[in-house]
């Protein structure tokens, strides 16, 4: 099954991140990696790799990103990564024994988040459809991310990937105030009885941070993982914080 896939990962100054996520993708025979020309040390750590195909594209969107990346692929699997995932062991192990059954064209990953390389016991991110047929695939944008949409039936790994960004603050910052403003628009231009319950809660601005901070540590059990897990609901409920206040201001900024 491995010698028919081909990674695909976005890059845009991953410098902290992505020669940890190379290193646990040395089996595949090629990397197709679209960065959206880095200013940082990523661009040396990748000409490192000597499978890798990398292609240089201003960036627009996630989704058109993504499919861009996915015209340069030319085997019939696709592995989705974000820069910062890494691939385990267990995971190759899983997908190397996978008997080819031409009725699945997708599978599912659930998530391990990392702070500072230690796993947590759960995290808020839902399982993502990472591994499927080129030919089945496409991206379309959804708020500051991207959804995948497969035509055909999808299955479930057992094994988990790991998120662990090593980014620092300020960069992180940087990004959540990016993608909280254009999580904003998209509260506020999709009608209410659209949204699902959770966005719902998040368009009032004021009770998401607090849901949050709990659903992080009590309902997930991060307080048991101690600083580490305090840390990655401190960031979470931050997050929810800039969306608040990309809300308050977009809706002010009307008036």
């Amino acid at each position: 099954m491995l010698e028919n896939i081909t990674p695909l990962i976005l890059t845009y100054n991953e410098a902290p991140n992505i020669n940890r996520t190379l290193q646990h993708l040395t089996w595949a025979k090629t990397i197709v990696v679209v960065d959206s020309y880095s200013t940082d040390d990523t661009l040396d750590i990748l000409e490192s790799y000597p499978q890798i195909q990398l292609f240089k594209r201003k960036f627009y969107t996630h989704a058109t990103q993504w499919n861009y990346g996915l015209e340069q692929v030319q085997s019939e699997w696709v592995l989705s990564l974000d820069a910062d995932y890494i691939f385990t062991d267990e995971l190759i192990a899983e997908i190397n024994s996978f008997p080819l059954e031409p009725s699945i064209d997708g599978y599912f990953a659930r998530f391990k988040y990392c702070v500072f390389g230690k796993p947590l016991r759960s995290t808020i991110l839902p399982p993502r459809q990472v591994l499927f047929r080129k030919a089945k695939a496409i991206y379309i944008d959804d708020g500051h991310t991207q959804l995948l949409e497969v035509k055909g039936q999808s299955s479930k790994l057992s094994a988990y990937i790991h998120h662990d960004d090593r980014k620092s603050l300020s960069r992180w910052l940087w990004a959540q105030d990016r993608y909280m403003m254009i999580e904003a628009k998209k509260l506020l231009e999709t009608p209410t009885s659209e949204l699902s319950l959770g966005d719902r809660i998040r368009k009032q601005k004021i009770l998401a941070p607090i849901i949050i901070l709990v659903y992080c540590l009590v309902i997930k059990g991060g307080i048991l993982d101690g600083w580490h897990g305090f840390y990655y609901a401190f960031q979470r409920v931050l997050a929810e914080i800039l969306l608040s206040i990309h809300l308050i201001e977009a809706e002010k900024l009307k008036t």
